[in-house]
């Protein structure tokens, strides 16, 4: 039997459903010969062909695809019931195709190495290593705000435009190479989501796009969570898939920045972690460590709760939902409720190094 272009297509998605699941079982091999060797490559490639623009070219390739499909499905609504095999045909080869692109593009990063290997990290950690740690970030967090605030109990207001902290960002990434030369961030591709609107109402504060490599950051949340949030994504963009990982490189990319206002909003990010998991374990002890921190500080943390709350909305669970089924499709199995694992490498990545 001839096997025509799009039945052979439609058996590729099936191969690459199945490859996936044999490279889960291989991190090595895909740490070596994609993780550390194809994707920089390609990553590099895409970000020199469109970080340059000033404005997202995956955000307009969205709207370009999403007309193109409302347009289609106009056009061909009868053929829905007429030639429903054709077009669940034509159905599955565009994912196929759309599969292969995601993957190589970006998404085996996925599979690599989990990053408490790569860095030699424990990741256990004692209620009391927790607490001590949170102890740390708190007086470190008190004094670099009273640095920024002339008032302990006002909270901080970053002086910068968002382009002015993008640029930034980079010099966090050109510290921390230092260290991790693999972690050198050049050339930037690195701008608001020009669909922040709708990004901000699934309650999402950026992301990357695989198909242009361009990190994308909600341009309407606070300024003063823009330089984790945009570490965070460029975390992603130099390979780490894994949101906790892309957290704890973000947050440690931040506090490595000479700026005091990134090292606030690193330290202050980190800190807002540690509590919560002392809430989980031990709520009494996380009330008395509450009464330490500044007042300044809380209302940063509540400028954030009330942002988020003014956009809450009933569908953002739908969405939520969705991102954290994905997230375990990808091989995190705690989806987005993964605090403890970016917890233990903080607690343990600076048990030697100071903070």
């Amino acid at each position: 039997m001839r096997i025509t272009k799009k039945g052979a297509l439609l058996i590729f998605l099936g191969i690459q459903i199945v490859g996936i699941q044999i490279l889960k079982l291989i991190p090595d091999f895909v740490e070596k010969y994609y993780s550390n060797g194809i994707y920089p490559l390609l990553s590099k490639l895409m970000r020199y062909s469109f970080g340059w623009l000033p404005i997202s070219v995956g955000d307009i390739l969205y709207t370009a695809a999403i007309i193109y499909v409302l347009v289609w499905l106009y056009k061909n609504y009868k053929r829905i019931y007429l030639d429903t095999k054709n077009w669940l045909l034509d159905v599955g080869v565009t994912i196929s195709i759309a599969y292969f692109a995601f993957h190589i593009l970006w998404a085996f990063n996925y599979y690599r190495v989990p990053l408490h290997q790569a860095l030699d990290i424990e990741t256990t950690y004692t209620t009391k290593e927790l607490v001590d740690f949170t102890k740390q970030l708190i007086s470190k967090s008190n004094d670099v705000h009273l640095q920024l605030s002339s008032s302990d109990t006002l909270k901080v207001d970053l002086p910068y435009t968002k382009s002015e902290v993008f640029k930034k960002v980079k010099l966090s990434y050109d510290k921390l190479s230092e260290t991790y030369s693999h972690l050198e961030y050049k050339p930037q591709s690195l701008k608001q989501s020009l669909y922040s609107i709708p990004l901000t109402y699934m309650g999402f504060s950026g992301y990357l796009n695989p198909f242009t490599n361009e990190a994308q950051v909600d341009g309407l949340i606070p300024i003063y969570k823009f330089p984790t949030t945009s570490c965070h994504e460029v975390a992603h963009q130099l390979g780490y898939a894994a949101e906790n990982e892309a957290n704890f490189i973000g947050a440690i990319a931040a506090i490595t920045n000479d700026d005091s206002y990134f090292k606030y909003s690193g330290y202050t990010f980190v800190l807002r972690y540690c509590l919560a998991d002392i809430y989980r374990r031990d709520d009494k002890q996380y009330e008395s460590l509450l009464k330490d921190i500044n007042k300044g500080i809380l209302k940063n943390y509540q400028e954030v709760q009330d942002f988020w709350k003014d956009y809450k909305n009933p569908i953002e669970p739908f969405f939520e939902k969705t991102f954290d089924t994905f997230l375990k499709a990808n091989n995190q199995s705690a989806g987005i409720k993964s605090y403890s694992y970016v917890v233990a490498l903080m607690v343990n990545y600076y048990k030697d190094k100071p903070l």
